[in-house]
C-alpha cells in the first residue's frame, strides 16, 4: 500500500469516526436517558476503566477471538481447498457441510459448556465452530471456481499436484479466503459477546453484561466501545495480510 493510499485510508477511517460519533451525541441528547451517555462520557469511561479490569477482560476475549481464527484457518482452509478440488470426496461432504451450516451453532452452548466446562476451551471451541464454516464454505468455493486452463498450463510444464496448489490454487482462492475472514471478525465478536455473557466471570462480554446489570450505562459503553476496536483491529489484521500476501493485485 502506498502512502497516499495510506492517507485516503486514513481520511476515510476518521471522518466515519467523526460522523458516528456526532449521531451518537444527538441521539443522546434526544433520549436524555442516563443509559444512553454522550460519547465524551463513554470515551471517558472507557479509558478510566482500561487502566483497571477492563484491561483484563480485554485481554481474555483478545485471546479467544485470535485463537479461534487461528483454529479455524488451520482446519477450514486446508480442508475447503481439499473438497473444492476433489469432486468425488466433495460429492459426499459437500450435503453434510451444507445441511449443517444453517444450523444456528450457538443453541449448542450449554452442551459445550457441559462438555468443556465454563473456561476458555468452550468458549474457543464453539466460536471455532461457527467461523470454520464460513471459512470453509468461502475456501471451498473459491477451489472450485479455479479455471481449469491455468490447471492445464501448470501440468504441461512438468507441475505435480504439490505445483498446482503453490502455484495456481492457493493464490487464486486466497483473496476469497481474506474476504471470508473479513465477514468473519464481525460474526467472531458477535459471538464471543454471546458465550461471554453468561457462565464466566472474564472477557469483554461478560463485563458488558455485568455493566448493565449495575445499570452503570457509561461502563457499559466502554465495554462495547472496547469490543468494537477489537473487531476493528481484526479487520487491520485482514486488510495488512491482504497487502503482503497479494502484493500481485493492483489496489487503484
Amino acid at each position: 500500500m502506498n502512502r497516499k493510499q495510506g492517507w485516503r485510508d486514513l481520511t476515510g477511517i476518521t471522518g466515519a469516526t467523526l460522523f458516528l460519533i456526532a449521531i451518537w451525541q444527538v441521539g443522546a441528547l434526544m433520549v436524555n436517558n442516563p443509559m444512553l451517555p454522550t460519547p465524551s462520557r463513554a470515551i471517558e469511561a472507557f479509558f478510566t476503566a482500561l487502566a483497571g479490569k477492563l484491561a483484563l477482560h480485554l485481554w481474555v476475549s483478545t485471546y479467544r477471538v485470535m485463537a479461534s481464527i487461528i483454529i479455524s484457518v488451520l482446519v477450514a482452509v486446508p480442508l475447503g481447498l481439499f473438497l473444492g478440488r476433489n469432486r468425488a470426496v466433495d460429492r459426499w461432504v459437500a450435503p453434510l457441510v451444507f445441511l449443517t451450516y444453517p444450523i444456528p451453532k450457538i443453541v449448542f452452548l450449554p452442551i459445550v459448556l457441559l462438555f468443556l466446562g465454563i473456561g476458555d476451551s468452550s468458549k474457543i471451541f464453539l466460536i471455532t465452530l461457527i467461523v470454520s464454516y464460513q471459512i470453509l464454505v468461502t475456501t471451498r468455493d473459491a477451489a472450485k471456481s479455479v479455471q481449469e486452463a491455468d490447471i492445464l498450463s501448470l501440468r504441461s510444464l512438468g507441475g505435480g499436484q504439490w505445483d498446482l496448489y503453490r502455484h495456481v490454487i492457493i493464490p487464486a482462492c486466497i483473496p476469497d479466503i481474506l474476504t471470508a475472514l473479513r465477514i468473519s471478525a464481525g460474526t467472531t465478536v458477535a459471538v464471543l459477546f454471546l458465550v461471554e455473557s453468561f457462565a464466566t466471570a472474564e472477557g469483554l462480554g461478560y463485563y458488558i453484561m455485568d455493566a448493565w446489570s449495575r445499570a452503570a450505562s457509561a461502563d457499559m459503553f466502554a465495554g462495547i466501545i472496547a469490543m468494537a476496536l477489537l473487531g476493528f483491529v481484526l479487520i487491520l489484521l485482514v486488510d495488512a495480510a491482504e497487502t503482503w500476501l497479494c502484493a500481485w493485485r493492483k489496489v487503484e
